[in-house]
C-alpha cells in the first residue's frame, strides 16, 4: 500500500469512527427521549432506525461490540413487535442493560483501545454569566471532570453560540446582559425547540418567589443562588442529560387475582415501567426487600390479608414509610376510599381505570417518591449516601452475595491531615476538598457500586460482584488521580490525598464484621504512612 493510499485509509476509517460515535448518540437520544415521554409506535421505530443504521456503520469500520449491542438492540425492539407493541419487565430491564453498555463502549484503533464516553454531554455546556472571569474559571473546574464548558460574556455571542450549535445544557444567570434579561433570553432561544435544552439558572442574590416563577415560565429545571459550586452543577448537569442515569421506575403490584393483576403490568410494562406481580400479599415484605420498588399498587379485597392491612404492616417498616402506596379497587364508596388512604395509601383509583390515567399517576407518584427518598437518604453537602443507607445498602448487598455465591468487597476511605486543611485554609475549602472527591469516586465507579459519606471527612464503598484484588486495583487508581488534583490557594495551592482499606466477604460472615475489617485495614493504612489502600489481612 502506497503512503497516499495509507492515508486515505486512514481517513476513511476516522470517518466511519466519527460515523459510529455519532450514530450510537442517536440511539441514545432516541433511547431517552422514549423515557421522557410515553412510548409509542413512532419512537420504536426510530429506535428501531437508529439501531440498524449504527449496526450497519460498526459492521463497516469492524467494531465488534458495538455492532452486537445493536444487534441486540434490533433482537429486543423485534420482540416488542411481535408482542404487539408491548414491553414486558424483562424486555424493559434488557434494553435498559444494553443502552447502559452503549453508552460505556469505545473504539477500537488497531491495537489500542480509546474510551469513548458516548451520551450526549460531548456537547459543551453554555455558561452566560454576568462576570466572564467567574465563567472562566468554572469551565476551568467542569473541564478538570471531563466536562466541556463554553463561557459567553454578551447577549449576542450567546445569540450567535446558539446559532451555530446546540449545547448539553445551559447555565444562564437571571441579570445575564441586564436586569431580569438572562430570564428573556433564555425563553427566546428555546421557543419553537422541539426538544427543549436543559437549562439551569442562577443568581447571586436569593431571590423572590415571582423570580422563580418567571424561571420556572422560561423552562428553567434548576435555579442555583449564592456560590456556583462546579460538583453541584456537573452533578446537576449529569442528571439531566446523561442516558446512562435512567432508571426505569419499579412497581409491585399485589393483587389476589392473576388477570386483573396482569392486565395492571402488561398497562405499565407498555410504558416502559418496570413491574414484579405478587399473587399472595403474605409475601409482600420478603418481595418488598428483593425488589425494592418505587412504588406499590394495592387490591383492596384480597381473602387472606386485605390492602389496608397489608398497607399497615408496610409502613411498620422504617425501610418502607415513604414508598407510595396506591389502591386499585372497584370500590366506588368514597368514605370506604377515605378510610383505605388513612391506613397508608396514598392515592385511591377505581376500576376500571383509563391506561393513561394509571400510567400518569404512576409516573408522577413514583417521581416524587424518588426525589423525595434522595433527599431523605443523601448527604447534604456531596449528594453520596449518608451513613444509615450506607449501611443498608451494604445490608443488601451482603444477603444478595451469600444468595447467589457472588464476591463482595467492602471499603472504607479517609482523607489525610483533614483537620489542617480547615485549620490552614477555612472550612470552605474543607468542604471543597470533600466534594471533589466525592466526585472523583462517582465519575470513576460503576453505577451498581455503592458511595456513601460514612461521615466528616470519611467515605464508604459498597462494591458488589467484586473481589478485594479488583476493588483494589481501582480504588488505588483513584487515590493516585486524586493526588494530582490542585486547589488555588493562598499562600500556595493545595492538594489532598486519602488512605483506604478494603475487606472482602467470607463464608458466614455478617456485614458488621465486614465493615469492621475495612475499617481495620483503613486503620493500618493511616498508621502504615497514609496516602495509600490497604487490603484486610487476618493474623
Amino acid at each position: 500500500m502506497t503512503e497516499h493510499e495509507d492515508h486515505s485509509h486512514d481517513r476513511l476509517k476516522q470517518h466511519f469512527a466519527q460515523r459510529v460515535i455519532h450514530q450510537a448518540r442517536q440511539v441514545l437520544e432516541v433511547w431517552q427521549r422514549l423515557q421522557r415521554n410515553e412510548w409509542n409506535d413512532s419512537g420504536m421505530h426510530e429506535l428501531r432506525d437508529a439501531a440498524l443504521l449504527l449496526q450497519r456503520y460498526a459492521e463497516r469500520f469492524e467494531q465488534d461490540e458495538h455492532s452486537q449491542l445493536a444487534q441486540s438492540i434490533g433482537n429486543c425492539l423485534q420482540a416488542v413487535a411481535e408482542n404487539r407493541g408491548r414491553l414486558n419487565s424483562e424486555l424493559i430491564s434488557e434494553l435498559n442493560l444494553l443502552m447502559q453498555r452503549l453508552s460505556r463502549t469505545g473504539l477500537r484503533h488497531g491495537d489500542r483501545f480509546e474510551q469513548t464516553v458516548l451520551p450526549p454531554l460531548r456537547k459543551p455546556v453554555y455558561l452566560a454569566l454576568q462576570h466572564l472571569e467567574r465563567a472562566e474559571r468554572l469551565a476551568q473546574q467542569l473541564e478538570f471532570f471531563g466536562m466541556t464548558a463554553q463561557p459567553l460574556d454578551t447577549a449576542n455571542a450567546f445569540r450567535a453560540a446558539m446559532l451555530e450549535r446546540h449545547p448539553a445544557a445551559i447555565l444562564m444567570e437571571v441579570d445575564f446582559s441586564g436586569p431580569g434579561c438572562g430570564l428573556q433570553l433564555a425563553e427566546a432561544v428555546q421557543q419553537g425547540l422541539e426538544e427543549k435544552i436543559p437549562l439551569l439558572f442562577f443568581s447571586h442574590d436569593d431571590t423572590d418567589t415571582p423570580t422563580r416563577l418567571a424561571a420556572v415560565r422560561a423552562g428553567g429545571q434548576e435555579f442555583f443562588t449564592g456560590t456556583l459550586d462546579a460538583s453541584s452543577l456537573l452533578e446537576r448537569i449529569e442528571v439531566l442529560t446523561h442516558v446512562a442515569q435512567y432508571e426505569p421506575y419499579k412497581v409491585l403490584i399485589v393483587d389476589d387475582s392473576r388477570a386483573q393483576a396482569t392486565h395492571t403490568e402488561r398497562v405499565l410494562n407498555s410504558a416502559g415501567i418496570v413491574t414484579r406481580m405478587l399473587i399472595e400479599p403474605i409475601q409482600a415484605m420478603a418481595e418488598l426487600a428483593e425488589f425494592q420498588p418505587d412504588l406499590i399498587i394495592l387490591d383492596m379485597y384480597m381473602p387472606d390479608c386485605n390492602g389496608t392491612e397489608l398497607a399497615k404492616v408496610i409502613r411498620h417498616n422504617d425501610r418502607y414509610v415513604s414508598v407510595p402506596i396506591i389502591y386499585l379497587s372497584a370500590e366506588d364508596d368514597l368514605d370506604k376510599q377515605l378510610d383505605a388512604m388513612s391506613e397508608g395509601g396514598d392515592d385511591f383509583l377505581t376500576k376500571p381505570i383509563k391506561p393513561r390515567h394509571l400510567i400518569a399517576t404512576v409516573r408522577n407518584r413514583a417521581a416524587r417518591a424518588r426525589n423525595l427518598k434522595a433527599r431523605m437518604v443523601r448527604d447534604s453537602l456531596t449528594g453520596l449516601y449518608n451513613h444509615t443507607h450506607t449501611l443498608q445498602l451494604l445490608d443488601d448487598a451482603h444477603y444478595r452475595a451469600q444468595r447467589d455465591g457472588q464476591p463482595l468487597s467492602f471499603a472504607m476511605l479517609d482523607i489525610d491531615f483533614f483537620k489542617k486543611v480547615n485549620d490552614n485554609y477555612g472550612h470552605p475549602m474543607g468542604d471543597r476538598v470533600i466534594k471533589s472527591l466525592a466526585l472523583f469516586l462517582k465519575q470513576r465507579l460503576r453505577k451498581s457500586d455503592h458511595i456513601g459519606r460514612y461521615g466528616g471527612e470519611e467515605f464508604a464503598v459498597v462494591l458488589p460482584n467484586t473481589n478485594a484484588e479488583a476493588a483494589y486495583q481501582v480504588l488505588d487508581e483513584i487515590r493516585r488521580r486524586f493526588a494530582e488534583i490542585h486547589y488555588p490557594a493562598q499562600p500556595q495551592d493545595l492538594s489532598c490525598t486519602f488512605s483506604g482499606g478494603i475487606a472482602q466477604l467470607h463464608g458466614d460472615m455478617d456485614s458488621k464484621t465486614l465493615s469492621k475489617h475495612a475499617d481495620e485495614a483503613l486503620y493500618a493504612a493511616k498508621h502504615g504512612g497514609r496516602n495509600r489502600v490497604e487490603l484486610f489481612r487476618s493474623e
